[in-house]
């Protein structure tokens, strides 16, 4: 039973078709992989999927609902889409209070513990606009897990990290997946679809076929 479906989807901006004709299906507690080179459609289509992207024809589902129809944008998602945006004067924790205050599903201690999670301190009071690359994906990960989705989409979520931290996110996606989530991953790193994906999917200028 797929938990996502895409079905035909077709997206243009102005005179560029960005994608052709799109499906694709994603099972629950599975890993799916998307690859291909800057401006192939990957994000376009994951912005689709939540929500916040109309497709000009075509349907996709979340858990049997249609987007765009049944329901605006799916819940119960995590997401990191492009490059994490951050208050840049403020700490990793307070950040994420004060995403988790727009909801009031979670408090301290699930913010807490999702910065722990990802390998870093919730104690500390660096602010985030001194954060590097690597640590900022570490936040953008934490704060795509802390609601406890069961489903993620994450693009390019290891982007910036060294080979060490790269590795040990590997291990915590795939711990993610044990849980029974549900993950879409964009990455350019073969090393990671091979180690992280049930299933592949390459996009080429708007077109998208199954490698695996």
């Amino acid at each position: 039973m797929s938990i996502i479906s895409v079905k035909n989807v077709t997206k243009k901006f102005r005179e560029n078709t960005v994608l052709k004709n799109v499906s694709l299906e994603i099972e629950k507690s599975s890993v799916t992989g998307l690859i291909g080179r800057n401006g192939s459609g990957k994000t376009v289509l994951m912005k689709c999927i939540l929500g916040l992207v109309s497709p000009d024809s075509g349907s996709i589902f979340v858990r049997d609902k249609r987007v765009g129809k049944d329901i605006d944008i799916p819940d119960n998602v995590g997401v990191i889409i492009e490059t994490p945006g951050f208050l840049p004067n403020f700490s990793a924790y307070n950040n994420l209070m004060q995403l988790a205050k727009i909801r009031r599903k979670i408090g301290k201690n699930e913010v807490r513990a999702a910065i722990k999670l990802v390998g870093l301190d919730p104690d500390n009071k660096k602010h985030v606009g001194k954060y590097s690359l690597g640590m900022r994906q570490r936040l953008g990960l934490a704060q795509a897990i802390m609601e406890d989705p069961d489903i993620l989409i994450l693009d390019e979520p290891l982007n910036g990290l060294d080979k060490e931290g790269a590795a040990d996110m590997r291990k915590f996606l795939l711990g993610l997946k044990d849980q029974g989530k549900t993950l879409l991953i964009a990455s350019h790193s073969a090393e990671d679809v091979d180690t992280l994906c049930d299933t592949v999917y390459e996009m080429d200028k708007g077109i998208i076929s199954k490698v695996r």
